[in-house]
């Protein structure tokens, strides 16, 4: 299974899970433009990016609430939000 989040103003919304299938089975990076594009065909608006359910990719797996960075790593990294004090 691909997991895809939604990620507005640098905040995941959401995440949703699709078939590799619809990936064509390549590993990421590859994988994340077709599975954008299947996405955009269910009519599902916004930025979906790929995250790793086992962090395998992008530091750890992305949860609603859990920001985006795109300036760290070589794809952009989701990161825990820091504590409010």
């Amino acid at each position: 299974m691909a997991h895809f989040a939604k990620v507005t103003n640098g905040i995941v919304e959401e995440v949703i899970v699709i078939s590799n299938d619809d990936c064509e089975n390549l590993p990421f990076p590859e994988s994340e433009p077709i599975g954008q594009t299947f996405i955009a065909s269910l009519g599902l608006a916004g930025t979906w990016l790929q995250t790793s359910y086992n962090g395998s990719f992008r530091n750890i797996y992305a949860g609603p609430g859990i920001m985006f960075d795109a300036s760290l790593g070589e794809y952009g990294e989701f990161v825990a939000p820091l504590p409010v004090e």
